[in-house]
């Protein structure tokens, strides 16, 4: 009778124990997904740096805005307030992300317009064409968002602030393709950012139930919409990593195909190359080497070579180093 008490008790005071720590962690994200002026100017300061960053083709200027981006934060809140049923957490969770994301497209939509730049680089076209490795990212991000949170041992601005890099970017960028009118990056990067938010959220809510701070019965109804939704996304994903996994096969039967069959290339050194995929035939820029230089002709020669080994046309651009040689007994120029 005695042990059958004290076993009652213990099972109340762990129930209890894990009711008062749901109860923290709620008040914690509630805390976290509160529309406040810090937001806001977490908000203002991180879209400014990553639109900039994104318009001088500069990775440290982006990451330094994924250093305060504040995104993140509701993205937990609404989670955990989706698979408890939290009205309010809810709420104000998805007040704070759609808030923040329209200020951010706002604010990269005016400093597009106002820069002007006729068009738009690497770090930028490279937000545009999502694919299955950004879920994957993304899934990734919010798992360790979510044990940040629920682990007092790992710092809580970890998942709060450095792992937003995957979300403030891909804002800028359709904010950056609406002041220009290109529909095709703006939309590119909308299904980033929706990879991102349903990613980070998805796994969010599996690590919060995998810690015991819900039960599967309470979140299964959100859970399965949350899987529902990223599922769809992953049509278009698995096309853009198809078609990645097409151009990447493509490039290689390329360069192997102008390297080993083809006499010009005996006579150059291949330093680098770079595909542009989003013009029609894709160019390929040729960074070489040559002693000779290399003509019109031997340009077109080599594409018509191109076009029949691989069936794929493309246009070749050789950036060219001169290389020449230079002895002790060479013979000096005039101005020498």
């Amino acid at each position: 009778m005695l042990s059958a008490l004290r076993k009652r008790f213990s099972n109340f005071r762990q129930i209890g124990a894990d009711s008062l720590r749901r109860q923290q962690l709620q008040q914690e994200l509630l805390a976290e997904s509160t529309l406040d002026p810090s937001y806001l100017v977490l908000i203002v300061g991180s879209c400014a740096i990553a639109t900039f960053g994104l318009l001088a083709n500069s990775a440290a200027v982006i990451i330094g805005a994924m250093i305060i981006a504040p995104l993140m934060l509701p993205i937990r809140g609404l989670a955990f307030g989706a698979l408890e049923g939290d009205v309010v957490l809810v709420r104000r969770g998805g007040i704070a992300i759609g808030v923040g994301t329209l200020l951010a497209i706002v604010i990269a939509w005016g400093i597009g317009r106002l820069v002007g730049i006729p068009g738009f680089d690497t770090e930028v076209l490279a937000r545009s064409e999502p694919t299955l490795l950004d879920l994957g990212i993304a899934v990734a991000a919010g798992g360790i968002s979510g044990y940040a949170k629920v682990q007092p041992k790992v710092s809580g601005s970890l998942a709060g602030t450095a792992i937003a890099v995957a979300l403030m970017p891909p804002i800028c960028v359709i904010g950056l393709g609406l002041s220009q009118a290109n529909w095709s990056l703006s939309l590119g990067a909308t299904l980033l950012y929706l990879t991102n938010l349903l990613g980070i959220t998805l796994s969010c809510m599996l690590t919060f139930l995998l810690a015991g701070y819900t039960s599967f019965r309470r979140a299964r109804k959100a859970l399965t919409w949350a899987l529902a939704f990223t599922s769809i996304l992953l049509i278009p994903l698995g096309l853009s990593f198809a078609r990645l996994v097409r151009q990447a096969q493509l490039e290689t039967s390329l360069q192997q195909a102008l390297l080993n069959r083809t006499i010009t290339f005996q006579r150059l050194e291949l330093l680098s190359s770079q595909t542009n995929w989003l013009t029609d035939p894709p160019e390929v820029r040729l960074n070489v080497r040559a002693k000779e230089a290399i003509t019109p002709r031997q340009v077109e020669l080599l594409e018509q070579f191109i076009q029949r080994e691989i069936g794929q046309p493309f246009t070749l651009i050789f950036l060219v180093g001169q290389v020449q040689e230079i002895r002790r007994d060479s013979p000096m120029s005039e101005n020498e």
